[in-house]
C-alpha cells in the first residue's frame, strides 16, 4: 500500500476495510506490538482522528483486524455431514490464524462481534447442530473449538527456536521428573500433529456425549 500524505483529495475515501489492511500490513511487518491507532494513522498518512472515525478505540481497532484476519477463512464447498464440517471449519479457522504473523494473538485479545466472526461461528454452531449437539451444547462447544485452536496456534506462532535444547537444560536439573521420563515426546511432535490430536480428541468426546443423550 502507497501511504498517503496529509493533503492527498483520496484520504476522503478511508473506510474501515482500508484501516484494517493497513493494520494488518504493520502486523506483518512489525508484529502485534507494534500496531496502534497512530501508527496506522502515520501509514495511510492522516490524521489520528480520522482513523479513530472508524474505529473509536484501540480495541476497536483490533476488532476490525481480528474480524479482516478471520474473514480469510472460507465457508464454501464444505462437507455436508456435520462432523466433518465441524472438523474442516476449525483446520480452516487455524489456517487463517496463521496466515498472519501474532494473528492468534490478535484475535484471541478481542471479543469481536463482526460480520466474518460472526459468520464464522454461525457456521460452526450450524455444524454442530447438524452432528447432533442440542443448542446449548453447540454453543459451548464452538467455544470450546475457538479457544483450543487459539491457544495452540498462538504457542506456534510465538514459540522460539532452539525449544529442545532449552527444554534439555531445563529438565537436567532431575526436579522434573515425569517431565524427563516424558522428554522425548514434549518435542518429537509437530504443531500439525498436536493440533490434529487434540481436534480428534474433543470431537470423540462432544460424538460420544451425543450418542449417549448428552
Amino acid at each position: 500500500m502507497t501511504k498517503k500524505q496529509p493533503g492527498d483529495p483520496h484520504r476522503t475515501r478511508l473506510d474501515p476495510a482500508a484501516v484494517a489492511d493497513a493494520a494488518l500490513e504493520l502486523l506483518a511487518e512489525k508484529g502485534a506490538d507494534a500496531v496502534s491507532v497512530r501508527a496506522v494513522a502515520d501509514r495511510l498518512g492522516v490524521r489520528m482522528n480520522t482513523v479513530l472515525w472508524h474505529v473509536k478505540t484501540k480495541a476497536g481497532l483490533l476488532e476490525l483486524m481480528a474480524d479482516a484476519i478471520v474473514a480469510g477463512m472460507s465457508l464454501e464447498g464444505l462437507p455436508e455431514a456435520g462432523e466433518d464440517r465441524v472438523r474442516e471449519l476449525t483446520v480452516r479457522y487455524r489456517r487463517a490464524l496463521l496466515a498472519h504473523r501474532d494473528g492468534a494473538a490478535v484475535v484471541a485479545g478481542t471479543y469481536a462481534a463482526e460480520p466474518a466472526t460472526l459468520r464464522s461461528a454461525e457456521a460452526m454452531v450450524a455444524a454442530l447442530r447438524a452432528s447432533g449437539l442440542p443448542e446449548r451444547e453447540a454453543v459451548w462447544a464452538c467455544f470450546t473449538l475457538v479457544y483450543y485452536v487459539l491457544g495452540l496456534t498462538q504457542e506456534e506462532q510465538a514459540a522460539p527456536d532452539g525449544i529442545p535444547a532449552r527444554l534439555a537444560r531445563s529438565l537436567a536439573s532431575g526436579e522434573y521428573p515425569e517431565l524427563s521420563r516424558s522428554a522425548p515426546h514434549l518435542t518429537e511432535t509437530t504443531f500439525d500433529e498436536r493440533f490434529a490430536y487434540g481436534l480428534e480428541l474433543i470431537l470423540r468426546s462432544l460424538m460420544a456425549g451425543r450418542r449417549d443423550g448428552g
